[in-house]
């Protein structure tokens, strides 16, 4: 195998391409955020969407995106159009608190940079996989 082992079978070469061309210093802390997602649980699958890296199941489910204040947030939705689902503030444990509500079906992880990715990433993770549970 030549090139960068992925740490998760669900890495998407057009996902490495953009990532290989990113030129910003939140690069690290998206590549974290990638590894984390992808590491919840197996059945989910990256690529390109809305211009970032994104995370799917059937449907796409999640989004980075680049903070214009500075950071990185993970955009968590349930699809580009609202759809009746279990997801909910009810329905999605967050004891750690990282969770911002946008609307019912839509919610917002921020990080400060990829230290503060790898502090959140357990907390990321189990909320990723109630996400998926519920879609």
């Amino acid at each position: 195998m030549t090139g960068k082992a992925k740490t998760a079978a669900a890495g998407d070469s057009d996902v490495d391409a953009f990532m290989a061309k990113l030129r910003d210093p939140r690069k690290a802390a998206i590549e974290a955020i990638r590894q984390a997602i992808l590491a919840a649980a197996p059945e989910i699958r990256e690529g390109i969407k809305w211009n970032m890296p994104s995370f799917r199941l059937a449907d796409y489910f999640a989004t980075t995106n680049l903070n214009p204040e500075g950071g990185v947030r993970v955009i968590l939705h349930t699809g580009a159009k609202a759809k009746a689902s279990g997801v909910g503030r009810e329905a999605v444990p967050d004891p750690d608190g990282l969770l911002q509500w946008l609307a019912k079906d839509r919610a917002m992880v921020a990080f400060d940079g990829v230290a503060d990715v790898t502090t959140k990433r357990k907390a990321l993770q189990a909320i990723i996989k109630a996400w998926v549970k519920l879609l």
